[in-house]
C-alpha cells in the first residue's frame, strides 16, 4: 500500500499541517525538523500528488470544516472520511465549532467574510434556503454535509425514510406500542425521523400519540448524549403500561437507553439510528447513516469545485439501510 502523508507524520512524530508545510515549501519549519521528515519520507518512498501540488501552487492549500459540536461522536466518523481524502493531497484541514446559541448564520456569515480558506465544508449547519442563497455573495467554494441544496455541492441522508424503516421494522416484528426516543424536536433530524415514525404509524392504522414522544431532560448537543438517554429510557421503564418497543433517534442516546434498561433489569426491543462504530460490538439494530463514505464525497465535491468553480453542482442523497442486531430480536 503507498505512504500517505498520514504515515509520514506518525513516523516524525510530528502533524499532518507540519509535514504538508514542509512539502509546500513554507519557511514556518525548523530545518532540523524539514530534514527528518524529508529523511523519513525518502526512506518509505512517498512522494506528493503532482495535481495536488498545482492546486497548492494557485490557493491557500487549506479548506474549513464548519461543525455544531466537535465532540459528538457523528461528527468524529465523518472527520475520518475528511481525513481520508486530504491526507494525500497536502490540503490543511481546520475545524471551526459554531455555537448554535449564538445564531449560526451570524457566525458563518463573519467566517466566510475573513476567505481564511479555500473551501468550506458546512456539516449539519441545516441553514434555511434563503440563508444558502445569501451566502452566494461571499463567491467561495462550499459543501453541505448532512444537508442538502440546489444551490451548493451537498451530500445529505434520507432521515424521514430512515425513520419510517426503523419503525416499520418493529411494526413488521408484531409491535404496535412503539415510543420514539427522542432528541431535541426543533433538531432537523430529529424532526424527520419523528415524520418517518408517523408515516410507519400511519400505514398501519395506529394513531400517533405525543405521550409516546419522550425526552431525557439533558438537551446539550441536541440530546444526542449518551444521559440524554438514559433520561429519557428511564420515563419509559416507569411508564404505566410498558411499550412494546422503542425506537430510539441516535446511537449515542441508545448506549444511555441500554444503560437504563440494564439497570433496571427491563429489556424492551429497541432499534437506533447512525450505525456508529460501537454499535457492532454492543448488539445494536440501527439505521446505517454512510457518515465515513458522506465525509469523504461531500469533501471530494469540495476539492473539485475549488478546482473547477463552473462544474455542474452535485447533490447526493443516501438512502437508509436497516442492519439487524441483536436489540431488536428480544
Amino acid at each position: 500500500m503507498p505512504k500517505t502523508i498520514y504515515d509520514i507524520a506518525k513516523a516524525a512524530g510530528v502533524s499532518i499541517a507540519t509535514v504538508s508545510r514542509v512539502y509546500n515549501s513554507s519557511n514556518t519549519v525548523k530545518e532540523s525538523t524539514r530534514q527528518k521528515i524529508l529523511s523519513i519520507a525518502d526512506e518509505m518512498g512517498y512522494h506528493p500528488q503532482a495535481y495536488a501540488q498545482r492546486l497548492a501552487s494557485k490557493k491557500k492549500n487549506s479548506i474549513m470544516m464548519l461543525v455544531p459540536v466537535m465532540s459528538n461522536h457523528f461528527f468524529t466518523e465523518i472527520l475520518k472520511g475528511t481525513q481520508d481524502i486530504l491526507v494525500d493531497l497536502n490540503i490543511e484541514l481546520t475545524i471551526q465549532n459554531v455555537n448554535q446559541e449564538l445564531g449560526v448564520f451570524r457566525q458563518v456569515e463573519q467566517i466566510l467574510k475573513r476567505q481564511w480558506a479555500d473551501g468550506y465544508l458546512l456539516v449539519s449547519l441545516h441553514l434555511s434556503d434563503q440563508e444558502l442563497k445569501k451566502l452566494k455573495r461571499f463567491n467561495v467554494p462550499l459543501s453541505l454535509l448532512d444537508d442538502v441544496s440546489p444551490l451548493y455541492d451537498s451530500v445529505g441522508f434520507d432521515n424521514v425514510a430512515g425513520g419510517y424503516k426503523a419503525t416499520a421494522y418493529l411494526l413488521k416484528k408484531g409491535y404496535h406500542d412503539i415510543v420514539f426516543l427522542s432528541g431535541k424536536l426543533s433538531a432537523k433530524p430529529v424532526k424527520e425521523r419523528l415524520q418517518g415514525y408517523k408515516n410507519a404509524l400511519l400505514e398501519s392504522r395506529i394513531p400517533f400519540s405525543n405521550n409516546r414522544v419522550i425526552l431525557g431532560n439533558s438537551m446539550d448537543r441536541d440530546g444526542f448524549t449518551e444521559k440524554s438517554g438514559y433520561e429519557a429510557m428511564l420515563k419509559i421503564l416507569n411508564s404505566d403500561p410498558l411499550p412494546e418497543a422503542v425506537f430510539c433517534s441516535s446511537d449515542i442516546k441508545a448506549i444511555g437507553a441500554l444503560k437504563a434498561m440494564n439497570d433496571e433489569n427491563i429489556t424492551l426491543p429497541m432499534v437506533s439510528y447512525d450505525n456508529l462504530s460501537i454499535s457492532e460490538y454492543i448488539g445494536l439494530t440501527t439505521v446505517h447513516q454512510p457518515m465515513y463514505e458522506m465525509g469523504y464525497h461531500a469533501t471530494r465535491h469540495l476539492i473539485e469545485r475549488i478546482g473547477n468553480p463552473d462544474a455542474t453542482i452535485c447533490d447526493f442523497v443516501h438512502d437508509p439501510e436497516l442492519i439487524i442486531r441483536s436489540s431488536s430480536e428480544v
